[in-house]
């Protein structure tokens, strides 16, 4: 070979597809003058800024062990005949079917021809090249060496292609299946350095619009900024790195350079997701291709998990009002129901005081009518019998206040059964009111053989209603005279028991049964005993009593006297401002 066949070609600016440091080149021949002749003719070459990395092996059997080694050979130069007649051609077949190696390209040199024809070898095995040793010159070898080389990287390129719309397809899914922002962000990262088949370190960051102030975070973050993940996106990231993503929010574009590239998406729900990826190559043209077809369709997967994102706001929101109303109506309902059992309750009551004015106030109307009638009868005679109708008046007129007693504790009933009833809070002579009962009644025990006596301190007050309170204090009384016999005595007593001031009424009528027990103080109740003079009863009395005394924070009571007749009936008040005297 002389020097005029070996040509020096300047170096070329880098391209797509250019290997890291150089390009791989094998070269198969058992002549080590073979091997030394390609690298003289070889030496300086340079294509798109990179050199030759010339691997040397000196049979086909030590060329597949390189192979499966370390494969990634950009063009094999073969020999085809060396340790057998068809060595070349079974190590062809060895890197197509066993390595399935389609890029590589293989240049068949053979120094005879004839026991290899070029076209049968041409067809029957996939080379890219046939050249014989004595016509491969060094303009020959590197014609057919850049020719091969731009083959290789043409299909590298496709294949790179390839593999990425096959991830890019496969991803898609993936992304869209995706029900939380991070998750899909940790994604994006992740697809992207598989994409681009490089070890890739970045963030994604959103912007939302919707928030307060255009709030940004971070929503993943790989490498060196995994921990970074779910911050503001302000102060803990470095101010080079804050600038980069301000730039790309600011731009609203892909960038690419030759440390870090950024990624621009922005969605149809208004927010702006920006990917900064630092790889440890540059981006070819094939790379930036893919990343633009990949971001996208990413704006469909951001506003489907912003979507699912508002509808699982949403949903909680429905839930709580759910429960909130769900809430509301069981407290109408259980209004309701209150409401229901007072009307009930009051329809019952109803239906007691009808049968009550039926029963107790039919008799003393009977007695007035009747009364009256005899006085008709008696204004007719003549002589007139003066006396004889001045005592039917009598009745009249006594039978007419019983019945007014009988209505005035039924009001008094009702005004007690009202919710927002309100007693009076003002100073009150207790001792005073019950002295004065008691002489109103005396009169009526009197009528009936009866002795009232009391023992009432000089003074004692508390605070109270004293109407609400002189009302109590009568009922007990009168109930007293109406069911003791002629002659009982009956004993009022006021006095101070430990926390409690006692008004306390002491009979002498038949006492209390054990039925008579579990229902005093009821409404429309009526005990065991009957009135000894056939006085009428509402049954409400008692009643009344413990309201009053309810209403002034105290307690009624009633028991009979241990080994005698008779009972008591108390109130039982808490002690007021005063002592006794």
């Amino acid at each position: 070979m002389s020097d005029d066949d070996i040509l020096f070609l300047p170096d070329d600016e880098p391209g797509e597809g250019m290997p890291a440091a150089a390009w791989p080149v094998m070269v198969v021949d058992d002549d080590p003058a073979v091997h030394e002749g390609t690298r003289f003719a070889l030496a300086g070459y340079s294509l798109d800024g990179a050199g030759l990395e010339l691997v040397s092996a000196y049979s086909a059997a030590e060329a597949r062990t390189l192979l499966a080694r370390r494969g990634g050979m950009a063009v094999i130069l073969l020999d085809v005949v060396m340790e057998t007649d068809d060595a070349g051609l079974r190590l062809v077949d060895f890197v197509r079917r066993e390595l399935k190696d389609d890029t590589v390209r293989i240049i068949l040199r053979t120094g005879q021809p004839g026991q290899a024809p070029e076209r049968r070898v041409i067809v029957d095995y996939d080379i890219n090249d046939y050249k014989a040793k004595t016509e491969l010159t060094a303009d020959k070898l590197f014609t057919s060496l850049t020719a091969a080389l731009r083959a290789y990287q043409q299909l590298k390129r496709l294949a790179e292609t390839r593999r990425g719309l096959e991830i890019i397809i496969d991803a898609a899914p993936m992304l869209l299946d995706y029900k939380s922002m991070q998750r899909l962000a940790e994604g994006v990262l992740t697809q992207v350095g598989s994409l681009l088949n490089v070890a890739c370190e970045g963030i994604l960051v959103l912007r939302d619009h919707t928030g307060p102030q255009d709030a940004v975070s971070v929503l993943a973050g790989s490498g060196c900024y995994q921990h970074l993940a779910g911050g503001d996106g302000q102060e803990p990231l470095d101010a080079d790195v804050r600038g980069i993503v301000a730039q790309a929010f600011a731009e609203r574009r892909h960038t690419f350079g030759e440390q870090w590239s950024t990624l621009y998406v922005h969605t149809a729900s208004g927010s702006e997701i920006v990917a900064l990826l630092k790889a440890d190559r540059s981006l070819s043209e094939t790379d930036r291709g893919l990343i633009a077809l990949f971001t996208s369709r990413l704006s469909v997967a951001f506003d489907n998990v912003i979507l699912y994102e508002q509808l699982q706001r949403a949903n909680i929101g429905l839930e709580q009002r759910v429960v909130e109303r769900t809430g509301e109506l069981m407290r109408a309902n259980r209004r309701l129901a209150m409401q229901r059992s007072d009307l009930r309750r009051a329809n019952q009551l109803k239906t007691e005081i009808l049968g009550t004015v039926a029963h107790d106030l039919k008799n003393p109307l009977a007695v007035i009518l009747g009364r009256a009638e005899m006085l008709g009868d008696m204004i007719e005679a003549r002589p007139q019998p003066a006396e004889a109708m001045h005592a039917q008046i009598g009745h009249i007129r006594e039978t007419a206040r019983r019945l007014t007693g009988m209505i005035e504790t039924l009001i008094a009933d009702a005004m007690n059964d009202a919710l927002d009833i309100v007693v009076r809070r003002e100073p009150v002579d207790f001792a005073g009111l019950a002295r004065e009962v008691s002489q109103a009644n005396a009169p009526l025990a009197e009528t009936k053989g009866q002795s009232l006596r009391s023992e009432i301190p000089g003074q004692l007050t508390l605070h109270g209603d004293a109407e609400r309170l002189r009302e109590a204090m009568d009922n007990l009384i009168s109930n007293a005279i109406k069911y003791s016999p002629a002659g009982a005595e009956i004993v009022v007593t006021v006095e101070q028991d430990g926390s409690e001031t006692v008004y306390a009424v002491h009979d002498h009528g038949p006492g209390l049964s054990p039925e008579d027990i579990g229902r005093l103080f009821g409404r429309f109740q009526r005990l065991s005993a009957k009135p000894t003079a056939g006085e009428g009863s509402t049954g409400l009395g008692l009643s009344i009593v413990k309201r009053i005394a309810e209403l002034h924070g105290g307690r009624a009571t009633a028991e009979s006297h241990a080994g005698e007749a008779g009972s008591t009936f108390a109130i039982r008040l808490p002690n007021g401002t005063g002592e006794l005297r």
